[in-house]
């Protein structure tokens, strides 16, 4: 059984029994068939569909927030923004797949020789809980207008947002079958994967996950797509204003209740103003509202899951065993959901699991560095690479050192954010390939040369 559970209250909402391997097999035929008449529709028949897609999504916004709000625990002016951006990639998409594919000549000894880019056929999507919208829409926006058919499978906790995603494509005027949700467990995406009519898989999702993914498909020569975990470091040198710094380093920590990939996770500090910082950072942290995820005052609700949330505890404990010193938090809330306090631990070192490893959750890093230099050798000493920026009032000095950080995006003066406009993806062991942008949509085509005598 599949089953959709509030992560604030515990409340087991509905469940649904996973799909069996004739369904299965059955989805992946019905997908097969209709890619073979979608990929000769035209990018502007595409397009027209896909911003009915994007209008729906405006036009439901405030259901389908709440739905992520009840399924997946997310604060509900978090849920309304999701919405809003997956609207917007759909209208991005729907503007410039076109032009992003257009066949491209280039001379040679051929009559005529060009490039085009053709459509691979079947992409299973492997993606996770933490945003259920957004996740799905980055990826599907690209692969439908670039002529693919889609395959979902969510992370198991939030299979009424499948549910509803597919919904929005069928009642949009998508062809039936070309986007699809597999109610199934993890146990059988191997088998989708190995599927002959099965082109190719993106998953967003943990380390774990991601080569287990990359292991099958792998064996089975498919392209590949993987966004894993971040361990984002926060560059703060000192010449900044430490109190609008702290604000946005904490507001960068807390996007999803700490529950993102690219949120800030390691602040690594000029000595110099190191003391002063944690001070401003904790009281910030310290005026964060708990509650109702839908309460447009509450700043950080449940996690998404109990088994999550001790995870974590269990990464601050180890931390603190290391040497770290707790200056706010620490602890598990006592509440019925998934809950945990913001938390802020200082003398984080590498060989911590707050250093190491990735915190998924309410949970911030402060690392000392004596200088410039040891920030940045502290940064990219990690076995992430998906996101990092640096804060420093002298934005030549912060480019500079952005370039140097071993990160898929860079930011100076500004909180780590996707956008439809820019690629996205990391290195290391954060991933490979890349969404959004003109180098999302070109990962599942094939490449094809056109030789002509």
């Amino acid at each position: 059984m599949i089953e959709s559970r509030n992560p604030y209250n515990n409340e087991v909402l509905t469940t649904y029994e996973a799909e069996d391997a004739g369904r299965i097999e059955q989805k992946i035929n019905q997908a097969h068939e209709a890619f073979l008449d979608w990929r000769r529709r035209s990018f502007d028949e595409r397009a027209g569909l896909m911003r009915k897609v994007a209008d729906l999504l405006r036009e439901r916004k405030e259901s389908l927030a709440q739905l992520m709000t009840v399924e997946m625990g997310k604060v509900r002016r978090e849920a309304i923004a999701e919405v809003e951006k997956c609207a917007w990639v759909c209208d991005y998409y729907a503007t410039y797949a076109g032009q992003f594919l257009t066949e491209e000549v280039v001379r040679t000894d051929a009559s005529r020789s060009y490039v085009r880019f053709a459509p691979l056929g079947v992409v299973l999507a492997v993606m996770p809980w933490n945003f259920p919208f957004w996740q799905v829409f980055r990826f599907a926006a690209p692969s439908l207008m670039a002529g693919n058919a889609a395959l979902l499978k969510h992370a198991s906790n939030v299979p009424q947002c499948a549910l509803a995603i597919e919904k929005l494509f069928v009642d949009a005027g998508f062809p039936e079958h070309i986007f699809q949700t597999l109610l199934i467990g993890a146990g059988a995406v191997e088998a989708v994967i190995r599927h002959d009519k099965v082109r190719a898989v993106t998953l967003t999702g943990s380390e774990a996950a991601g080569r287990k993914v990359a292991a099958v498909a792998g064996e089975c020569l498919k392209k590949t797509v993987l966004e894993l975990g971040g361990s984002d470091p926060f560059i703060v040198l000192p010449d900044v204003d430490i109190e609008a710094v702290a604000a946005k380093a904490v507001q960068a920590r807390m996007i999803n209740n700490g529950q993102s990939c690219i949120a800030a996770k390691r602040f690594i500090v000029h000595a110099g103003i190191y003391d002063s910082f944690a001070e401003a950072f904790v009281e910030h942290m310290r005026k964060l509202r708990f509650g109702k995820p839908e309460d447009e005052a509450t700043d950080y609700a449940a996690m998404a899951r109990h088994d999550l949330r001790d995870e974590l505890h269990a990464q601050v404990q180890a931390s603190i065993k290391a040497g770290a010193t707790c200056l706010l938090g620490g602890k598990p809330m006592e509440h019925p959901g998934a809950c945990y306090e913001p938390t802020v631990l200082a003398g984080v070192l590498p060989g911590m699991p707050a250093f190491d490893e990735e915190l998924f959750g309410p949970v911030a890093a402060l690392i000392k560095a004596s200088s410039t230099e040891e920030a940045l050798q502290l940064a990219n000493r990690s076995a992430y690479g998906l996101g990092g920026s640096v804060w420093t009032a002298d934005t030549l000095k912060g480019e500079q050192l952005a370039q140097q950080l071993e990160v898929g995006c860079a930011f100076v003066n500004g909180i780590v954010k996707s956008d439809p406009r820019l690629p996205f993806g990391g290195v290391k062991h954060s991933g490979y390939g890349r969404e959004l942008s003109i180098f999302g949509i070109r990962e599942f085509v094939n490449i094809q040369t056109l030789w002509i005598a």
